[in-house]
Order: C-alpha cells, then structure tokens, then sequence
C-alpha cells in the first residue's frame, strides 16, 4: 500500500536536490513515521539528473561523476553509483522512505546523444542506462540494509533490470480508448522479455480538463482500473490530477471500491504467484500464445492474458461496450467468476460485460485463496475462503513469509500445500513446511466448491461447504456439494 510523493519537493534547494524544502516538509522523517503507522508505504521520486545550483550537482561535477558536458549521472561509472546511493541514503532514505520512482531513466533529452561516458560513446550505451540507474539503487541500499526490499519503479528497461527489484510503467500515456487497447500486448511482451513487474498509469497520465465531472471520461477510467486490478502492480496516477477514487462520483467510486476490494482479497493467490516468479521465473501476467502453446487459436490472441496460473482476464477497451467477445482456450472448462457458470473451451463467446464487470473465467481445477476483506497488505489472511473450481483435479501452494525483509533468502517462510481430488471430492491441506517469526499458527479454511450463484464475484462465500481449522499438520476433507 504505496503513497506516492512525485518531484519539487526539493523546493527552493533547486532540481533533484535529494533534500526536503523544509517550508513545505518541516518534519519529513515524522511524516513517513505517521504513514507507517496507518500502514502505508512511502515511495518518493527521483531523477538521475540535477540542476547546477544544486549542491549535489556540485559535488558530483567535482568528482567527474556526470556525463561529459550534461547534468546527468554517469551511472555507468561504479564510483558514480556508489556516490549516487550515498546521496540518496543520507538524504532521504535514513528518513524512513520505503521505495524509489526512477522517474525519466532513459535518460531522456537524448542526454548521451554526442556524449562519451565511462564505458565509451554513449548513443551506442544509452539503452542500457536504466540498467545501471537501478543497479546503483539495488546495491546500495542492499549494502545498507537486509531489513527493507527494495522497491523501484523505473520508466524505462533493459533485459536482466528484473534482478535489480525494479518495476516498469508504460510512461506518460494519453487517456483514450486506443492508448488503453495498447497497453495489453505491451505488458504482455514485457512480461514476456522477462521482465515480470509491469503496470500502467490507470486512467491515462494526460487526462482531460473535465476528468472529474465527464461521464465519457468516467467510462475510461472504470475499464482502465478494471484492467489495472490485474497488472503486476497496481496503481492510480495523472498529471496534475486528484486521482483518489472519490472524486469522480459515488458511481465511478463504488465501481472502483468493488475492484480496489478484490484486489486486496487476492492477495494470497498474488502473493503466492509473486513467490513462483522470484522462485522459478514465472511471470504474473501470462500470454495465451504460450500459456496455450498447442492451441492454434489462443496463438492470435493478445487483448487476453492469465493472471496467475487460475485467472483468464479479458479487459473492455471499446468504448460503449456491454458485451466482449473472448476466446476459452482448448482442452478446460472455464468457469465464469461473476456466476459460477461452466463453459467448454475450446470456443469463442461473447461474455456480458456491463460497465461494474470484467469478464473473468477461472480455469477449471483452479484452487484460488481469498483473504478476509482488508485495508492493508499487512492484515492477516485469516480466515481464508478457498474458492475450488473443479471439474479437474487441482494443486496450489500458499506462500507467506514476514513481507519485508530478505530473510526468506534464508529459508524464513512458509508453504502449504493445498491439492484437490476432483473424482473423489476430496480436498487435502498438506502439511505446512517451513516457518518464520510471527507466523500464524493456527488459521480458518473456508473451502467453497464454484458452481452456480455460490462462491462467486467479490463478497465472502456466507455458507462454506466445509471449514477446516488448521494448526499445520495435514488434514482432507471430502465435500458433498450440489454441483
């Protein structure tokens, strides 16, 4: 759960001058502390550039650490890294912050076009320079610290920035019909670069005059946010906008409150998928051409994608739409999450997508976790209400570990195995393995079996098929449902 502070807070102390404008930000270290304890995280712009009346800038020009002739860092320089983290450090991160927005990482302004760099001429390097911003940002607050995991979000890529915990966002994007369509395959490549964390400006960076009362512009921002509930990273943003969700009317806010809901009580199944990409390199944003590799059909495909290894979403990017047509890839059932309807795959439908719903299909043998309905990623996933979705036998791992540190490098988490016997109707929680400090012990199972007006849409299942009370060991119900 992410505030977000974007650039000038450095104030009267000139451009990226890694300091508070004390006018404004009097007690800056007391205003993260204050976010910590509403459980939120604080993530603050930066620039690898500065402007030449800046302190900053002098040191560095002094050292020999900018690019020859600009303003910008010459990252590729390891002194010029080293220096950068230590600026960074002293400024703002010993003030508590959480995260970093490496914001115009290009760099942009074509800044190593005729330029030479520490490496060598820098038009043939530059695509390489974010690379380097977010090797500086990773090392050096590793080097400071185990205890925080770094969270950077940069505006530009290159191949292998994913070992650096560094995210992309598509840039500074219009808000229209035809920008949100391209947003689909664009993430789906980039996940598929290997670059697992992607996300967009939900609603567009440049946005209308009239954002706030304009129903057309309402129409887009629901189906962005829709869209955006099931990229890597999910997040709200806009040039010189208000963009909290109540300020677009009640309608446009309970719509969205329905998504921002849902997000938070998937976050055991991301959470669990999130360990999977560290782990094996699988990605959370999954492509049909490769997700369905045998299926000719799926290969065309690129306004759908799978979240996770359950979840087919299919996003309303047409203007006016109440319907999409959506290809059910071969060889499953697909179950309809709005209404527990099965459907054969296999086929193309058209799905009822009124402007409060995406359509949403659970691949069957699916095992999904709900967590309660929550505020923060810090509340505890107990109970939990595990939705099967059968019609195949099925497995799943919940992962859990402290949430932020790097101790799970060292074997501090958990996993617990869930299996379901589709012939026999029969579940199985596995013994948990592993464990790390403040684990929960003991925990509730709500197990509901999909079918028809029962477990499904965003509200908790009211009347589980079983409950199970789980203290670690392993343990196997069987359930007679009505399907």
């Amino acid at each position: 759960d992410v505030l977000v502070q974007d650039w000038l807070y450095w104030g009267k102390y000139g451009w990226n001058a890694i300091k508070f404008d004390e006018e404004r930000y009097p007690r800056p270290k007391e205003m993260v502390d204050q976010l910590h304890e509403k459980d939120l995280h604080m993530v603050i712009s930066v620039w690898s550039k500065f402007g030449e009346n800046t302190d900053v800038y002098k040191r560095m020009a002094g050292k020999s650490l900018l690019i020859r002739g600009d303003t910008w860092m010459d990252f590729f320089n390891p002194q010029a890294r080293t220096a950068f983290w230590s600026e960074l450090k002293n400024g703002i991160f010993e003030k508590g912050m959480d995260g970093w927005w490496m914001d115009a990482s290009e760099p942009e302004y074509d800044a190593l076009k005729g330029r030479q760099t520490f490496l060598g001429n820098g038009e043939s390097l530059r695509n390489a320079y974010p690379l380097y911003v977010t090797q500086a940002m990773y090392e050096g607050q590793r080097a400071t610290t185990d205890r925080k995991r770094v969270v950077i979000l940069t505006r530009s890529a290159f191949a292998g920035q994913q070992r650096y915990g560094a995210a992309s966002w598509s840039g500074d994007i219009s808000a229209n019909w035809i920008t949100l369509q391209r947003q689909i395959p664009a993430g789906l490549s980039f996940s598929m670069s290997g670059i697992p964390y992607w996300t967009t400006d939900v609603g567009g960076f440049f946005r209308p005059k009239d954002q706030y009362t304009s129903e057309a512009y309402h129409e887009l921002l629901i189906r962005w946010f829709e869209y955006g509930t099931f990229c890597p990273i999910f997040r709200v943003h806009g040039y010189q906008s208000n963009a909290e969700i109540w300020n677009y009317g009640q309608q446009v806010e309970d719509i969205l409150r329905q998504y921002d809901d849902l997000r938070y009580r998937l976050m055991p199944y991301i959470y669990s998928a999130a360990w999977r990409v560290t782990k094996n390199g699988e990605t959370l944003m999954r492509s049909l051409p490769l997700e369905f590799s045998s299926d000719k059909l799926a290969s065309q495909i690129s306004d759908q994608f799978m979240f996770g290894e359950a979840l087919l979403i299919n996003p309303v990017t047409k203007e006016g739409a109440k319907e999409r047509t959506l290809y059910l890839p071969a060889g499953h059932d697909w179950i309809d999450f709005w209404t527990g309807k099965r459907v054969r795959g296999g086929q193309s439908i058209a799905a009822e997508a009124p402007l409060n719903r995406i359509p949403i299909y659970a691949r069957a043998g699916s095992i999904i976790p709900f967590g309660p309905h929550a505020e923060s990623t810090s509340a505890k996933a107990d109970p939990i209400e595990l939705r099967i979705y059968a019609g195949a036998p099925g497995k799943f791992t919940l992962y859990e570990d402290q949430g932020d540190s790097y101790d799970y490098e060292h074997g501090a988490y958990s996993e617990i195995p869930i299996e379901w016997d589709d012939r026999a109707g029969q579940l199985t929680i596995g013994t948990r393995r592993g464990r790390f400090p403040r684990m929960l012990e003991r925990r509730t199972f709500r197990v509901v079996v999909v079918r028809d007006e029962r477990g499904t849409g965003v509200a908790s299942s009211l009347e589980p098929d079983a409950t199970i009370e789980y203290a670690g060991k392993s343990t196997s119900v069987r359930i007679r449902s009505g399907q």
